[in-house]
């Protein structure tokens, strides 16, 4: 038996435990994933020579459509057993009253959006909105993304076979950095605008979404400093969770697009998370060749940018454990938004 032959197997096996839906995306995730082990042989494909790219390549696709066969028979499997377990235990009553319709309600997410954009709007930042479809430029290059680099891997990114007018592919937005270039390159400094909205990336679990949504920050102006930005978030987390019981550090890491770079952590004071550092934002310095793709003189112009996850910010406010929530559409869950 060949290790992908072990690897089809162990799928299968996995699979067959998965008692329920959310169990078998999981387990999906184990082999499929942006992580997983399937994925993983694929981009290490990357360094072989080229013969070895063809064969292994072809057995690895080989082993993919049988695993993802598999995965949808399972879910079909799943499917029916839940339809049958419905149909054995409910019981209709023809001779009850007719049910009124139900009052809608604003979903949890958009409760986050609209709350944000209260927040910053308060201080003088403008919202900008955009194309979800956006060029390979915009996405990428405009932000000191290199050729190179994962996120614009096929295992990350969903691109579109239709080119933009360079030729170039054209995606769904990974995030709405690109906003930010296109608002400052039709706007003057001082510019200060937040982007939010959805954005798409190849990845699915109980804490990821294919598609999600986020809030991207800009501020630029000759004089803005690393200063403005940690009061400008931190207050911000203080507003949007209503307390000044938590605080908020800036640890230092990576972004092409800034310089330096910091991830935005908090801890709240009290509650079910007390004592608990979470990382809640990526930040830093607009790095110097992106200020000069917005069409402005980085030796005259400096700024900060950030960006977060408005699904991370709703579940850290209202406690909720699992992403995929949002998405379902359960009424049991939306009504106690009502």
């Amino acid at each position: 038996m060949t290790d992908l032959d072990r690897l089809v197997r162990d799928a299968e096996d996995a699979f067959a435990q998965a008692a329920d839906a959310a169990a078998l995306e999981n387990a999906k995730a184990k082999f499929l994933g942006k992580s997983g082990a399937l994925t993983e042989r694929l981009k290490a494909l990357g360094a072989a020579d080229v013969e070895t790219k063809k064969t292994l390549g072809a057995q690895i696709n080989n082993a993919k459509q049988e695993i993802e066969h598999l995965l949808a028979q399972r879910r079909a499997a799943i499917a029916d057993a839940e339809l049958n377990s419905r149909l054995s235990s409910e019981a209709i009553d023809v001779s009850l009253d007719g049910r009124g319709r139900g009052v809608g309600a604003i979903h949890p997410v958009i409760r986050t959006w609209r709350r944000v954009e209260e927040i910053f709007h308060s201080i003088g930042f403008d919202v900008a909105d955009g194309p979800e479809i956006e060029s390979d430029w915009m996405n990428f290059t405009a932000l000191n993304n290199p050729e190179n680099h994962p996120a614009r891997s096929m295992q990350d990114t969903f691109y579109l076979e239709k080119k933009d007018e360079t030729g170039l592919p054209l995606l769904l937005r990974t995030h709405t950095s690109p906003m930010q270039v296109r608002y400052a390159k039709t706007h003057t400094p001082p510019i200060k605008v937040i982007a939010p909205g959805r954005t798409y990336r190849v990845d699915s679990d109980a804490t990821h979404s294919p598609m999600f949504h986020q809030v991207e920050g800009l501020w630029i102006a000759q004089d803005v400093s690393f200063a403005d930005l940690k009061g400008v978030f931190t207050n911000f987390l203080h507003a949007f969770f209503e307390t000044d019981q938590l605080q908020v550090r800036f640890r230092p890491s990576f972004f092409p697009f800034t310089e330096p770079s910091a991830e935005i952590d908090m801890k709240f004071e009290s509650g079910p998370l007390k004592g608990r550092w979470l990382e809640i934002a990526g930040s830093g310095q607009v790095h110097p060749r992106v200020v000069r793709n917005f069409g402005l003189d980085p030796e005259r112009y400096i700024g900060f940018a950030f960006g977060t996850g408005l699904e991370r910010m709703t579940m850290l406010r209202y406690g909720i454990g699992d992403l995929r929530l949002f998405f379902e559409n359960d009424l049991r869950f939306l009504r106690q938004f009502a």
